[in-house]
């Protein structure tokens, strides 16, 4: 079997290497001649047999998986889900339905598909310019409102303004640059604050019938800048009454935008007024690590995803409502170093009486094996490291929020200062150190090579 993955960044990897584990032959394709910094550094190009890049000739590149012999054309991540329905509309391949493709990227005509079918979406516009929001912000007669890319993922240029002013500089800010997969944001969605509690729901659809593989329920705490802090999320039990609810909601949203064969990431606020539609991408969600959730709830998205495409079968036995984990689990993104180490590395702390945390790395999806206790005040991040952790408590902030990182045990944490004056003014004198002069007096063993101590 030949699976063909488009734009296998982030989330995607672990795809790829799940279909490769099942015994599946897969050849990548990029969707963009240029690749944001971040989603090239998690790619694997050996996972594939055959990578295609870039091509604007679409028809060509259908043709050419044709001749290979693709079974079924998917998206490893956002940025791959509009090239991979069409490649595999051409191709003839099971897909969601080509009506609502362009409501699967675009925030605003996602917001207006919804709101057709019944469903309660924020109150907002679609602007261009700094003076129309601003102009929006004012007529609304709203007291906060949320400014965001049309098009974009993760918390990408999001920012909570109060005033005419912030929303207007929150605007031209978004304008001026590309959004996170390179593009250019050529306009920006205006909309209020939702009060309430929020969550994601990552599901897998085959055939118009959706499973749900987890549930999560954000937790946020305040903050000094524009946005909160993603503080943890922790998984919401299947049989709940807010499960029950949420699953409902979502299947209407999916049903709605078409999404009918491929994973979906819907983010939902349960308000005063019932749920409501952040959003929903026609891909994999990207928050969690696959593998530490296979771990502790049985079954992540990634794997139910991988099953269903060798074997669609295998996802009209899923029983989502069997969902099950002992204790109590959160999933919580660790603050780094103070001077970082590349992204991916192990990185522990150890602090006597907090609970073990067993990290896992989004960068790359898998486990790094280590357990780590740390303490609430060292959770704050924006380098996107996400674990699990039972009966832990802690801080998550997602990419882009404002964090302060703690030194390290054993750092001083005036070190970086301390060099640089070392540089600039010349060696410091070396105080004395009786246990180090005594071993300096004493003579050294120099072993010659092959020769072993005795």
């Amino acid at each position: 079997m030949k699976i063909c993955i488009v734009d296998g960044y982030s989330t995607g990897v672990s795809l790829t290497r799940r279909l490769r584990d099942l015994g599946v032959n897969c050849i990548h394709v990029q969707s963009e001649p240029r690749t944001n910094g971040f989603l090239q550094r998690t790619f694997r190009p050996d996972d594939y047999s055959l990578d295609f890049g870039y091509t604007d000739d679409i028809p060509a590149l259908a043709g050419q998986l044709a001749t290979l012999g693709i079974s079924r054309v998917i998206a490893g991540s956002e940025s791959g889900v509009t090239l991979a329905e069409t490649l595999a509309q051409q191709l003839g391949l099971p897909t969601n339905t080509p009506a609502g493709r362009l409501a699967r990227r675009d925030k605003a005509l996602m917001y207006q598909t919804a709101e057709r079918a019944g469903l309660d979406v924020p109150q907002g516009t679609t602007v261009s310019s700094p003076a129309a929001a601003a102009e929006w912000f004012t007529a609304s007669g709203l007291t906060e409102a949320v400014v965001k890319p049309l098009a974009s993922a993760a918390t990408d240029g999001v920012r909570f303004c109060q005033t005419p002013e912030e929303i207007a500089h929150a605007t031209e800010a978004i304008l001026a640059k590309p959004n996170i997969f390179g593009q250019r944001n050529a306009a920006v969605i205006v909309q209020e604050r939702l009060s309430g509690d929020e969550y994601y729901i990552n599901s897998v659809s085959s055939g118009g019938d959706h499973r749900f593989a987890e549930i999560w329920r954000y937790t946020k705490r305040a903050s000094d800048g524009p946005m909160p802090l993603y503080d943890y999320e922790e998984p919401v039990a299947p049989h709940t009454a807010e499960a029950q609810l949420l699953k409902a909601y979502t299947c209407r949203v999916l049903d709605a935008l078409g999404i009918q064969e491929s994973a979906a990431h819907t983010e939902v606020m349960l308000t005063a007024r019932g749920p409501v539609l952040i959003e929903t991408g026609a891909r994999l969600g990207g928050a969690t690590s696959p593998d530490i959730i296979d771990k502790y709830l049985g079954t992540s998205q990634t794997a139910l995803l991988a099953a269903a495409l060798v074997d669609p079968r295998t996802l009209l036995d899923f029983d989502d409502e069997l969902t099950s984990w002992p204790g109590r689990i959160r999933n919580v993104e660790f603050a780094p170093r103070p001077r970082r180490a590349s992204c991916g590395a192990p990185q522990t702390r150890m602090t006597p009486g907090a609970p073990p945390v067993c990290v896992g790395d989004s960068a790359r999806h898998h486990e790094t094996r280590e357990w780590i206790r740390t303490p609430p005040a060292h959770r704050r991040c924006s380098a996107g490291r996400r674990s699990l952790s039972p009966r832990a408590g802690g801080s998550l902030a997602r990419p882009g929020a404002r964090a302060r990182a703690e030194p390290l045990p054993g750092r001083h944490p005036a070190g970086r200062r301390h060099r640089a004056r070392r540089r600039s003014q010349g060696p410091c004198p070396r105080r004395p150190h009786p246990r180090r002069d005594r071993r300096e007096q004493q003579p050294r063993l120099h072993l010659h090579q092959g020769s072993r101590p005795g």
